[in-house]
């Protein structure tokens, strides 16, 4: 339902300085890493020990912390929710249990597509709060927006589907089911079409003085790093440097930038280095924590940064949903504290 009441338009998130480093800023790192990826000749390989300390570590695990300061470092969010934010944990961890006890592949392949239905929604939600903050209409620009966020990344995860195996996964190998060729063969005309008629729209609302900079980039940059990452490159570190980027970073800067204009009394927040080094060294050290716990009882690939394996194997079933309750809650969490209703400040610059 559109709200009645009059929203200032506004075309920016943050800031244009912010908005600009936080999504471009990402994609292009996320292109470097490619180039630097091609010279090491690693490009098509796995991804090594330190990108996955800069991506997966120190990005992917702890934007998934990043939530706490939303939530639960947050005390007077904390009461005003208490049965929804203890209560998600609780049944995140009982619904692991219960999808660990049918089976591990039942279990990784249900958490696999609640991550890429999360990262489908969060590119979408990143659209919708820019129309938000623009108050643009619900017209047929409305249609087209969704339609092209939703193909940038549904189309190539179902090219991902058609065209198994790849040599990456989202998280095991098989956690992906295999869809006909035939079935995505059907889609790729309505996915180009889509772009273009998107490209075209853009192009004319800068010529028309209405362009809208901030939505367009983060368009662009998912249907590029999208497309690169999954489609045009097979392995896994060129999809793990486009997929986790892109994500965990604007993320976590709205996470930091929402808590800054709560701590304000709902002012623009300024950037300060001695604001953001706290709230990164405590995600990252729980990052590590989580990650601590499942090398050493589960993976054991990286006893160099970890430590020597734990024997846990008979506390499997238990140890398995109890440490995916931190995604899960993120997963599930990610779809209340953002709707509309529970942050009307993000509607305007104030």
């Amino acid at each position: 339902m559109i709200s009645s009441r009059r929203v200032t338009p506004h075309w920016w998130i943050f800031s244009p300085a912010w908005d600009i480093a936080v999504f471009w800023g990402s994609c292009v790192f996320s292109l470097l890493a490619l180039l630097v990826g091609y010279h090491l000749g690693i490009l098509h390989e796995d991804s090594p020990d330190w990108t996955w300390v800069y991506a997966v570590l120190l990005v992917d695990v702890a934007h998934v912390w990043s939530t706490g300061f939303r939530v639960y470092f947050d005390r007077n969010e904390l009461k005003r929710r208490p049965l929804l934010y203890f209560g998600v944990p609780m049944f995140s961890f009982v619904a692991g249990l219960l999808l660990y006890s049918l089976g591990s592949q039942v279990f990784w392949r249900t958490l696999a597509y609640l991550a890429v239905w999360h990262f489908v929604r969060q590119q979408y939600g990143w659209v919708a709060l820019y129309r938000r903050r623009a108050g643009e209409p619900r017209d047929w620009t409305y249609y087209l927006d969704t339609a092209t966020i939703y193909l940038s990344t549904v189309y190539p995860l179902l090219w991902w589907h058609a065209h198994l195996p790849r040599r990456f996964w989202w998280f095991l190998e098989g956690d992906f089911a295999h869809l006909p060729v035939a079935w995505v063969s059907y889609l790729t005309p309505v996915y180009w079409l889509t772009m273009l008629a998107y490209l075209v729209k853009m192009v004319r609302s800068y010529f028309d003085g209405k362009g809208h900079p901030g939505k367009d980039t983060v368009v662009v940059t998912t249907w590029l790093c999208w497309y690169l990452g999954i489609v045009v490159f097979n392995s896994d570190y060129a999809f793990t440097v486009t997929n986790v980027l892109i994500h965990g970073i604007p993320y976590m800067a709205l996470v930091y930038w929402y808590r800054q204009k709560r701590l304000n009394n709902d002012r623009q927040p300024a950037f300060r280095w001695s604001q953001v080094i706290f709230p990164l060294v405590v995600i990252w050290l729980l990052a590590y924590a989580e990650e601590m716990f499942w090398d050493r009882a589960m993976w054991h690939e990286r006893s160099w940064l970890f430590g020597s394996p734990w024997d846990l194997s008979g506390f499997e079933l238990l140890l398995v949903p109890l440490l995916a309750v931190p995604q899960l809650t993120h997963y599930i969490l990610d779809g209340f504290i953002w709707k509309r209703r529970e942050t009307p400040d993000l509607d305007q610059a104030k």
